[in-house]
């Protein structure tokens, strides 16, 4: 009987959680997952190379903490820009711009992680798959680079005033 109990509640916390997130529910259930694979090989990486150190773990699972709250900061900013624009008269349409990008792009960054610790503990990986991930981490370069370039562009601006 505690047994319905519990999965009646599980679902009632996943339901309502997933409710809560909306569209950005499914990217960050996949970023935590990939968290939990990119940590676990991680580990498996450092035993193989003798270098495993509770003090290593522990930053690592810090890391990855810190990530979600880096998509709570990202989905705060879409709060108040969804929040401001329908206070205008805007309707933008979806309220997680920002969320999902941050969320997509811990999520390439995070795959590009597990596939590194793989081929370091000797795991043969396919080359279709090395070269597409690798063609996202130019493009996630490309996105960083240009996004740093207009920040200092900005910020050249602003001392120009």
């Amino acid at each position: 009987m505690s047994e319905k109990y519990t999965k009646a509640a599980i679902s009632a916390a996943l339901g309502g959680l997933s409710a809560y997130l909306g569209i950005l529910g499914v990217p960050i259930f996949i970023l935590m997952a990939v968290m939990v694979i990119d940590y676990a090989s991680g580990m498996v990486k450092a035993w193989e190379r003798a270098e495993l150190s509770s003090k290593t773990g522990i930053k690592g699972i810090v890391k990855k903490v810190c990530y979600l709250l880096v998509v709570a900061v990202a989905a705060v900013v879409d709060w108040l820009i969804y929040t401001a624009c329908d206070k205008l008269g805007v309707d933008i349409g979806s309220s997680m711009y920002m969320g999902m990008i941050v969320t997509v792009w811990l999520i390439i960054n995070e795959c590009i992680s597990i596939l590194e610790n793989l081929a370091v503990i000797g795991v043969p990986l396919p080359s279709f798959l090395t070269k597409a991930v690798e063609k996202l981490r130019v493009a996630v370069e490309k996105g960083r680079n240009k996004l740093n370039d207009n920040n200092n562009d900005k910020e050249d601006n602003d001392n120009d005033l």
